[in-house]
């Protein structure tokens, strides 16, 4: 049984909030589970790859996971979860989707518009680079798909920036995982982040749909 050097019995002891939760989470499910957390963030983002990957590559240096199975697995996932965007703004239209989508909580159609402007400006290599942009990584496969991008384009370019960032935070997580210190430290920092940023979130979503509202209802006193 693994013990660092605050005593604890295992990798996931001591980490507490929001990353104790996804990092005993990650232990219990596995590589696999990693695969299916990047599905899940990158169609509807509820924990960010930021907190979730490099504690993949902690419990990879601790014995606890498979490290290029779970670079593997988490690469397979995000581009599933981009596959599945695709394939919806190709049936459905960019139009369409982003007012469906828009529907989800935390989610504004503000963040596809900003996707789609930034898919225009930059055509297919928007989709590499898209995927190292927090914000834009998780939507970008919407206008691809509405613009009826090359499929095979569209999953090499999704496969090199998915698998770029996938692998540089899992490269972290795993450097720092002999470092017990910094990763209680890094944990209780991205609780905090996590926390905040949700928040924030919330927040700007409510202004930005009252701001809405009262636009709308402007227009229709016209």
């Amino acid at each position: 049984m693994w013990t660092n050097i605050t005593g604890a019995a295992s990798p996931t002891e001591g980490l507490t909030g929001i990353v104790g939760f996804a990092a005993t989470a990650i232990d219990t499910l596995g590589e696999w589970g990693v695969g299916g957390f990047t599905l899940a963030e990158t169609v509807v983002p509820p924990i960010p790859s930021e907190v979730i990957l490099p504690l993949t590559g902690y419990l990879a240096k601790q014995g606890s996971l498979n490290l290029f199975l779970v670079f593997a697995t988490s690469t397979l996932g995000a581009y599933l979860g981009a596959l599945l965007l695709y394939w919806l703004g190709a049936k459905l239209g960019l139009e369409r989707s982003i007012r469906w989508l828009s529907k989800l909580p935390l989610v504004d159609r503000e963040d596809f518009e900003h996707a789609a402007g930034w898919f225009r400006r930059h055509g297919r290599s928007s989709i590499f680079f898209g995927r190292l942009l927090p914000g834009v990584r998780s939507l970008i496969s919407l206008p691809a798909g509405a613009a009826a991008m090359s499929l095979t384009t569209f999953s090499l370019f999704t496969l090199a920036g998915s698998g770029l960032w996938n692998g540089a935070l899992i490269g972290l997580g795993y450097l720092l995982g002999t470092q017990y210190r910094l990763i209680d430290e890094y944990s209780r920092f991205l609780n905090y982040a996590v926390y905040a940023a949700l928040a924030v979130a919330v927040i700007l979503l409510l202004i930005r749909r009252t701001k809405r509202a009262k636009a709308n209802r402007t227009s229709a006193k016209r």
